[in-house]
């Protein structure tokens, strides 16, 4: 993790500030980690940092299965902190939809709305299919979930399971 090295301020009133010192000692924390915790939880940076690790791998495949497993494990409250803004730009077209396609599929399982940002990637115009084999295309277009489907990628699995 970063060092910090910049300053922030904010105006709140004195109940608001009361507020915040009694919840932060509750949670055995002082003011500025609690309330930086809440404003970008951890999961959300780990989201983040894995979007930057799409961007810079030679082999997409590791950095997505660690996406899978990091989306699988969260529960339904820190699912939604994770994933509520993204920052999806610079990833290509396929890494975009496929990263979005799980986020949506995700929130279907966890049974929560899928982020705004999602709906602003555009599918991708040709269909993918997750293996060149012709005899398995038929079994991918009809085992894809519809996260998937709607963004004309064709895979055998989502978000929890692994292939």
């Amino acid at each position: 993790m970063s060092s910090k090295s910049e300053h922030l301020q904010i105006r709140v009133t004195a109940r608001q500030k009361a507020m915040l010192k009694q919840a932060a000692a509750a949670a055995g924390q002082d003011v500025s980690t609690y309330v930086l915790a809440r404003a970008i939880p951890d999961v959300r940076l780990t989201f983040a940092e894995l979007l930057g690790a799409l961007r810079r791998a030679e082999d997409h495949r590791y950095v997505l299965a660690e996406l899978n497993d990091f989306l699988a494990t969260l529960a339904p409250s820190e699912f939604r902190g994770a994933v509520e803004t993204a920052d999806v730009g610079g990833l290509s077209p396929f890494l975009a939809n496929y990263v979005a396609a799980m986020v949506e599929q995700g929130s279907h399982l966890k049974g929560i709305s899928a982020p705004p940002w999602t709906r602003e990637v555009a599918p991708l115009r040709a269909p993918w299919f997750a293996t060149p084999m012709n005899a398995l295309r038929f079994h991918l277009l009809r085992a894809s979930p519809v996260a998937f489907k709607r963004r004309n990628l064709f895979v055998d699995a989502s978000v929890g399971a692994r292939v």
